[in-house]
Order: structure tokens, then C-alpha cells, then sequence
């Protein structure tokens, strides 16, 4: 279907009927897909990639900075599914950088033998020392928005006054 659409033999909505696709979009990421990765673009993924958290910022920074499209965004960075971008966004703007950390999904229900609780879990430090790197990167975020001029949604002021407010009172 690529091939026939880089060859001039149609539309994505000709093809989609010619080829028995149901959504024109399908062909349409298809082909951008392949233009951006070539081959490897098309083939699919055997293991979802985990992007670190500061990466998902700087891919959000970038967008709200230049107001380019999702797919020129995640072309610039190398992501095969533009949407992911704008989940991203999504996120950031309706949880925080905290939206930015969770994992997506439920656990595999793989046979693997399941962690023993004798596994230690996150010590008070090490949960704090998690919790600066999270407030440390958010800070950084906010403090680029305002350098570009920016306006920050009043919602993420008042979370992040909160969030401080929150470890002064966990800390007492």
C-alpha cells in the first residue's frame, strides 16, 4: 500500500477502498511512518519502549515551545507513534510531571514467579530523594516556561505550592 501510494496510484481514500482498509488515516500513518523511519518504521514492535521522564519533558517542551505538529514533534525525537505525544501532553497538563512518571497498564500475567515480600521496599530517604528528583525536574519544567514566556496553567502553580507545603508537613 506505501509502495502504491508513493507511486502516484492513489489517494489514501482510493487505496483504503482499493486494499479493503477500512480508515484512510491507517495508510496515512503507514506512509508517514515509512517516510520518517523507512522500513523499520512499518515493521511492528515486539517491546514497548519506556521513555524516561525527562525525555517526555523536553519532547513536551519542545511542542509548547515551537507549536510544531505532534508528528513533525515525535519526527524531531525519533518516536514512531505521534499520538504518544499528545498523551504525553495530556497528561502533563492534567497530572503534573507525576502523570509523566506512571506506568501505563497493568502488570503482565506472565508465569513468572512473583516477588517475594521479603523484598525490601523503598526506604523513607530513598522515597524522599525520589520525591526531590520528581519536585527538581518539575521546577526546571516551570522555570523554562517562564523564560520562554509562557504562561503556566494556574493549576500547576497551586500543585506545586501544595507539593512543598506537603513534604514541609511529612518532614515534621
Amino acid at each position: 500500500m506505501v509502495d502504491a501510494y508513493l507511486a502516484g496510484e492513489g489517494g489514501y481514500a482510493s487505496l483504503a477502498i482499493r486494499f479493503g482498509i477500512r480508515s484512510k488515516t491507517n495508510i496515512r500513518k503507514w506512509v508517514s511512518a515509512f517516510q520518517q523511519f523507512g522500513k523499520q518504521g512499518l515493521a511492528t514492535k515486539k517491546v514497548n519502549t519506556n521513555y524516561p521522564v525527562q525525555f517526555k519533558i523536553d519532547v513536551i517542551n519542545y511542542k509548547v515551545k515551537t507549536g510544531d505538529s505532534f508528528e513533525e514533534v515525535a519526527r524531531k525525537f525519533g518516536i514512531t507513534d505521534p499520538p504518544m505525544v499528545h498523551d504525553w501532553l495530556r497528561k502533563w497538563q492534567k497530572e503534573g510531571i507525576e502523570g509523566l512518571s506512571k506506568s501505563k497498564g497493568r502488570p503482565s500475567m506472565s508465569n513468572k514467579p512473583k516477588k517475594k515480600k521479603n523484598e525490601k521496599k523503598l526506604t523513607k530517604e530513598e522515597q524522599l530523594l525520589k520525591e526531590i528528583e520528581l519536585l527538581r525536574a518539575e521546577n526546571a519544567y516551570l522555570k523554562k516556561l517562564r523564560a520562554l514566556g509562557i504562561n503556566i496553567p494556574s493549576r500547576l502553580l497551586k500543585q506545586n505550592l501544595g507539593s512543598s507545603t506537603n513534604s514541609e508537613k511529612n518532614s515534621n
